[in-house]
C-alpha cells in the first residue's frame, strides 16, 4: 500500500480527553475515532490489527474443535426473564422497545441465546459435546466510558458457550479452553497470565482471567518471577502462579518470597464454567443414554422444552469462555510502546515493512523503492510505502508512530551505492545492507 492512497490521518499531539497510552496512540496513529461516547469508528490502520487478532482468535478455536456461528446483537428481553438476569444484570444492559412495544435489548453477553439454540435443536446425549463461539459486537453502557478501547462502550468480542454432559466432560472443556487460550495470546506476540477470579454476574463456581501486564492495568496481580522469561514455552506459562490482588494472602502464597513480583494486568479474556445455571434456567435438556426410543422413528420432542417420551432429562453443564478482540488491540499498545509511538508484535502488526523514501521526486530513490515495494508486495509481503513529499522528519516520525516492526530507509548516497538502510522498530538497531541481502532476508 502507497502512503499517498491510503488514509491515515496521524496527529502530532495527544488528544486532550485521552489519558492512557493507547487511547492517546491509536487516535494518534490514525487507527480509531470517536463517533460518541464510547464508541469508535476502526480506520484502515486500525481494522488491518483487529482482522489480524479475529484470524488468530478463528485459526485456534477452530483447532480446538468449537464451531462458529453467528448469533444476533438484538435480543428478545423474554429469554433474559426467564433465565432471571434481566432485572439483575443491571443499567449497563441497553433496553429498547420496538415499534409493536416489545421489550428487546442490545445484547451485553449471549448465554441466553446460545442455550435457547441448544434447547430447540439438540435432543440426545450422542451430540455432545458442544462448543459454539462467534465473534461478534457487543454493547455495554458504561456509566462513565473512558481509556478509548479499554473502556468503550461498543466492542469486539470472541465469545463461546460449551456443553456438556457432566461436570467431568465439562472441566475437560474448560481446561481445553485454558490451553487454548495462552495458544491464542501467544500466537500474537503476547504474554498471557491466567489468574483465577471471581464469577460475577456471568455465574459458576470456576473462573479465570488472562491478563497482560502493562503499567496502566486496572489490577495488581502477584506472580512468579520466572514469567518474565523471554523464552517460557505455552505448557511453562500455564504453570506459573499467578493471583489477582484481592486473592493474595502473603502468609499463603505458594511462591516463594525471593520468586515473588507484582505488577498491573490487563484483563483480556475470561473463562467460566458455570454447570447447570442456564441449562435448568431456560429449561435445555437432553435425552439421557438407556432411553427405549434413542435413536428410534418413535422419539418424541416437545420443541423448544426438549422434553422425551420416558421424561429423562439431562442438563448439560456449560461454560462461557470470552476474549475482548478490540481490548487486544488497545492491551498489546499499552504492552508495547515508547515515548515515539506503538511497537506492535510481528504476529499482528498492520504491515510488516515501512518502506520510507527520503527524496521523493529522486529519480535513482523513486526507481529502488518502486523495485523494493513491487518485489515485496508480489511475494505477498504486507508492505506500507511512504512516497509522499512531506518533510523527512515527518516521515520518520509517522513511521514510528504506527510501529511497523522493520524500517527501510531508501537515500539518494546509499541507493547510489547499491544499499539500503534497515531498522528494527523495537530495538532501534540501524544497519546498512545491500539490495541483494534484502531480498534475501
Amino acid at each position: 500500500m502507497k502512503l499517498s492512497q491510503y488514509f491515515l490521518p496521524t496527529l502530532k499531539e495527544n488528544p486532550i480527553d485521552a489519558t492512557i497510552a493507547s487511547h492517546q496512540l491509536m487516535i494518534r496513529a490514525g487507527m480509531i475515532r470517536q463517533t460518541a461516547s464510547g464508541i469508535y469508528t476502526w480506520l484502515p490502520l486500525g481494522l488491518r490489527v483487529l482482522r489480524k487478532v479475529e484470524k488468530i482468535i478463528r485459526e485456534e478455536m477452530d483447532a480446538a474443535g468449537a464451531l462458529e456461528v453467528l448469533m444476533p446483537t438484538i435480543q428478545p428481553a423474554e429469554l433474559w426473564i426467564e433465565s432471571g438476569r434481566y432485572d439483575a444484570y443491571g443499567k449497563e444492559m441497553l433496553r429498547i422497545k420496538d415499534r409493536h412495544d416489545r421489550d428487546i435489548l442490545y445484547g451485553p453477553t449471549h448465554e441466553e441465546v446460545i442455550t435457547d439454540i441448544f434447547r430447540k435443536n439438540v435432543t440426545s446425549y450422542k451430540d455432545l459435546p458442544k462448543n459454539f463461539y462467534q465473534i461478534h459486537w457487543k454493547f455495554r453502557d458504561e456509566i462513565r466510558p473512558r481509556f478509548g478501547l479499554m473502556r468503550g462502550r461498543e466492542f469486539l468480542m470472541k465469545d463461546s458457550y460449551s456443553f456438556d454432559l457432566d461436570e467431568v466432560s465439562a472441566k475437560k472443556t474448560y481446561n481445553l479452553m485454558y490451553e487454548t487460550y495462552f495458544k491464542i495470546f501467544r500466537k500474537m506476540g503476547l504474554k498471557p497470565m491466567a489468574v483465577r477470579a471471581d464469577t460475577g454476574a456471568i455465574g459458576g463456581d470456576l473462573s479465570h482471567e488472562f491478563h497482560i501486564l502493562a503499567d496502566t492495568g486496572e489490577s495488581a496481580i502477584y506472580y512468579d518471577k520466572r514469567f518474565e522469561s523471554e523464552n517460557l514455552s505455552v505448557v511453562e506459562m500455564q504453570n506459573l502462579y499467578a493471583m489477582a490482588d484481592e486473592m493474595h494472602v502473603p502468609e499463603k502464597c505458594p511462591i516463594a518470597a525471593e520468586q515473588l513480583a507484582s505488577r498491573r494486568g490487563i484483563e483480556v479474556g475470561h473463562i467460566f464454567n458455570f454447570g447447570l445455571k442456564y441449562s435448568k434456567a431456560l429449561e435445555a435438556s437432553v435425552m439421557g443414554p438407556g432411553s427405549p426410543c434413542l435413536g428410534g422413528s418413535s422419539e418424541r420432542v416437545s420443541g423448544a422444552m426438549g422434553v422425551h417420551n420416558n421424561n429423562q432429562k439431562i442438563y448439560p453443564n456449560m461454560g462461557s469462555y470470552g476474549i475482548g478482540a478490540s481490548r487486544v488491540v488497545a492491551a498489546a499498545i499499552e504492552a508495547n510502546h515508547d515515548a515515539s509511538g506503538i511497537i506492535w508484535p510481528k504476529e499482528i502488526a498492520p504491515f510488516q515493512i515501512a518502506l520510507i523514501n527520503v527524496r521523493a521526486g529522486d529519480e535513482l530513490c523513486d526507481k529502488l523503492c518502486e523495485e523494493i515495494y513491487q518485489k515485496f508486495s508480489a511475494n505477498g509481503t504486507e508492505i506500507i510505502y511512504d512516497d509522499t513529499k512531506a518533510s523527512l522528519g515527518q516521515k520518520f516520525s509517522i513511521a514510528d508512530l504506527i510501529g511497523i516492526p522493520t524500517q527501510i530507509i531508501v537515500g539518494p548516497k546509499s541507493a547510489a551505492a547499491g544499499k539500503v538502510e534497515v531498522k528494527d522498530r523495537k530495538t532501534g538497531e540501524k544497519k546498512e545492507i545491500s539490495i541483494n541481502e534484502l531480498y534475501q532476508k
